[in-house]
């Protein structure tokens, strides 16, 4: 009878096989194992031993598997595995991973060549949006003085239809508004991937996939984003990272 491990093998991503690792850099799990390449042909995989027993998904845990793949987005192309992927041994890693599916990671790669994700993030500030939304609309802006002084239990409905009126007006605005964000990036040659809001006041929340050669165009594109919203939304630029908005392999077998 064959004895079980008492590890499994956590698998981060698909790189280059003439990758070089950290001797320095570690991964997920307590105490976080030495990060290594498991090669095959042309491609490789980087991943760590995790304990069997040990669940995953501390918030540490998250945070080392992006920043491991961020890391190696900025130097390579890389194809992030989402978090949670083990099998049970390097050898499976090799032959059921790599092996098996050496053509597509190969295309994937290629195409990834030279490339990384940013991502642009943008958000309205209340002040400034809720002004520009009653100036605009007569109707919001009489509603939001009828209630104005009175209780919230005698204005219920009023309230309700007012909260409803903003968001309508600040989701159609987010909408034209991540257009133009879109459009301005296009002119770059990025492609674009629109994410959900991650709040409610959120003007722009997207992905583009930009040649690393154009970050600098695409950091003035932003800045220029930034100055004409001044004072109306605050604009951020992360990156580069690796591609999750546009190739995530799907979770190996354990």
């Amino acid at each position: 009878m064959t004895e079980e491990r008492e590890t499994v093998v956590y698998v981060y991503g698909i790189v280059p096989s003439d990758v070089e690792t950290d001797p320095e850099a570690r991964g997920v799990g307590d105490p976080p194992a030495e990060v290594r390449a498991v090669k095959h042909d042309r491609i490789a995989a980087l991943v760590s031993e995790v304990p069997r027993d040990k669940p995953l998904g501390r918030p540490e845990d998250l945070t080392a598997h992006a920043s491991l793949l961020d890391a190696a987005a900025a130097e390579v192309p890389v194809l992030p595995l989402r978090f949670g992927a083990v099998v049970t041994d390097e050898d499976a890693v090799r032959t059921e991973l790599l092996e098996a599916n050496q053509d597509d990671f190969v295309a994937a790669l290629d195409e990834l060549e030279g490339k990384a994700q940013y991502v642009v993030k943008a958000r309205y500030v209340e002040e400034t949006i809720l002004r520009e939304i009653l100036e605009s609309d007569e109707q919001l802006a009489q509603l939001r003085e009828a209630i104005r002084g009175k209780s919230e239990d005698a204005t219920r409905n009023e309230r309700i239809a007012l909260g409803e009126g903003i968001g309508n007006a600040i989701a159609a605005r987010r909408e034209a508004d991540t257009k133009r964000v879109a459009d301005a990036l296009a002119g770059i040659g990025a492609q674009i991937a629109p994410r959900e809001p991650t709040h409610e006041e959120d003007a722009v929340h997207l992905a583009c996939l930009v040649e690393t050669a154009k970050q600098s165009d695409l950091e003035e594109a932003v800045d220029r984003v930034a100055r004409d919203w001044s004072g109306r939304a605050e604009v951020r630029l992360l990156g580069p990272l690796a591609a999750y908005d546009f190739v995530v392999t799907q979770r190996p077998e354990a």
